[in-house]
């Protein structure tokens, strides 16, 4: 057999293989690469002996505190119970990760596998056509986030934010049921920053974790002397309901043209298309949590309140 035959075997070998691998006792095979971030991959996989498919998010540590983040996601996973916010189905972590010997480790989470795609996804498509929703829909998925959001900032004992709320990190379930993902970025939501060098680590942090488009603006310049808390994940929110809106955050644009995220988003001038069929209602919404000052901004009970009254006035109930 000539040299090109023998490769394409070996190249069909490769495609043909599955991988598979072991959690608790349990082995998967794995179907398919569905994507990934700056410090993980997800993959389709399918239980063997039940046959029902899963994502699986696999966290490669290159160092113990890579390790201890990760360790930490599956410990959040425990605290944040939600019909709004993804269930980890199991999870385990292979090796230890020691940079010293370039030894890495692994942290695998098994979640449920949404065939729905993201919110993202579901915009993305929405907006090659123009196909905007109507308020009433966009206001109840819009609650439904608010509901999970609730629940990472009423955590105990102490309140949680998820600092990467944005569409591409919210599933779709069944009658566009959103179902918010990635417990990566998760950190306790209040911190006092007292110097210089706790400002720059959590704006370090933050560069790494929380992406521009949705990220506040306290996050992109933190000062010396402050108070951060769930607050961020309020601006985030006003990003996500513009998205719901107008099937992009109001600063993808600037993010796409290459020009500063950091100076649009600290001016937080925003401006509204004319063409979709929102009312100022739903704006001034909007607006309310994209207030630049942190201050400012309502709280996660204020949000649900004012967007209640924002559908019930839809709805002719008041």
């Amino acid at each position: 057999m000539n040299s090109l035959g023998l490769s394409l075997i070996l190249k069909m070998g490769c495609i043909c293989a599955k991988e598979t691998f072991t959690v608790n006792g349990r082995k998967y095979t794995v179907r398919e690469h569905l994507g990934e971030g700056g410090f993980s991959t997800v993959s389709l996989v399918e239980d063997s002996l039940t046959h029902k498919k899963y994502a699986v998010k696999k966290i490669v540590c290159h160092g113990p505190e890579d390790q201890r983040l990760a360790l930490k996601e599956i410990e959040y996973h425990t605290i944040i119970k939600h019909p709004n916010v993804i269930e980890c189905i199991d999870s385990t972590h292979k090796g230890t990760a020691d940079p010293v010997v370039n030894a890495t480790s692994e942290v695998l989470l098994i979640l449920p596998y949404y065939h729905k795609g993201t919110l993202a996804n579901e915009l993305e498509r929405r907006g090659k056509s123009s196909d905007y929703m109507n308020p009433n829909e966009i206001l109840e998925i819009f609650l439904q986030i608010c509901d999970g959001v609730k629940a990472f900032h009423e955590a105990k004992p102490e309140p949680l934010a998820h600092r990467d709320l944005k569409t591409a990190n919210i599933v779709l379930g069944e009658g566009l049921t959103p179902v918010i993902m990635d417990l990566g970025s998760v950190a306790q939501a209040r911190i006092k920053v007292c110097g210089a060098h706790t400002a720059q680590t959590l704006q370090d942090v933050a560069a790494e974790r929380c992406s521009m488009p949705y990220r506040a603006p306290e996050l992109f310049n933190v000062d010396s002397y402050c108070m951060i808390d769930e607050r961020t994940d309020i601006w985030s929110l006003g990003c996500i309901l513009y998205a719901l809106c107008y099937f992009k955050s109001p600063f993808d644009t600037v993010y796409e043209r290459g020009d500063s995220v950091a100076l649009a988003v600290m001016s937080a001038n925003i401006s509204f298309p004319e063409s979709a069929p929102y009312n100022e209602d739903i704006q001034q919404l909007i607006l309310s949590m994209l207030k630049a000052n942190p201050m400012e901004r309502p709280y996660i009970y204020s949000v649900i309140e004012h967007a209640h009254d924002v559908l019930a006035k839809l709805e002719g109930r008041v």
